[in-house]
């Protein structure tokens, strides 16, 4: 640590110039690929954090939840009765596999869900579409991992990010995506007998 403010200044120039250097070779924009995957909180919420930015930049977007179903949250309450009209939001799912125990139910569910985020994907309209916990459905056998990696690399417009969330990523999904984030599990209030609450878990 620098404590003598001269010695400071110095060295964030030094800084502030060769980041000003890196960033000038960063002139390429187009849509991405992001997964959000791991064992840890926070994969769903970071993804609607990105939606927040896009219809606060009043960005057209899509969300297509794949495993949840009828439960109230926070974010589908706000978008449907605030922002419906920048934000489309369908959720297809009802509920986790382990609630329905109903194998043939959730893939047709997860079937149709596809089916819309197909159309949404492909509408240049859009500028991103999250798919939440579509990588949950990838892994228990409801959607076939080719069909969704030959989608995504044949039919995305250049401009359209598609955000897949859910943990367990498949491995064709994290080399094809452009920006991967592994949420680590650390620590979680549930292993203490906390449940689940308004404000933090939905």
């Amino acid at each position: 640590m620098i404590k003598d403010p001269a010695r400071h200044k110095i060295k964030m120039a030094k800084k502030k110039a060769a980041r000003d250097k890196i960033m000038a070779t960063k002139t390429t924009e187009r849509g991405l690929i992001i997964v959000h995957t791991g064992k840890g909180k926070g994969k769903s919420s970071a993804a609607f954090g990105m939606v927040f930015r896009c219809i606060a930049h009043r960005i057209p977007c899509a969300v297509v939840q794949f495993i949840k179903g009828g439960m109230k949250t926070g974010e589908r309450d706000l978008i449907t009765s605030e922002f419906s009209d920048t934000c489309q939001f369908y959720t297809m799912g009802e509920g986790f596999t382990w609630e329905t125990q109903d194998r043939i139910r959730d893939i047709q569910l997860t079937q149709e869900a596809w089916e819309k985020a197909r159309s949404l994907i492909v509408d240049d309209h859009l500028k991103l579409v999250l798919l939440d916990e579509i990588n949950i459905a990838i892994r228990y056998g409801y959607l076939d991992i080719e069909e969704v990696c030959d989608f995504l690399a044949s039919s995305r417009p250049e401009n359209t990010h598609v955000i897949l969330t859910g943990r367990n990523a498949h491995d064709r999904i994290i080399e094809m995506a452009d920006l991967v984030t592994e949420m680590a599990l650390v620590k979680h209030p549930f292993r203490s007998g906390v449940k689940a609450q308004p404000g933090i878990e939905f």
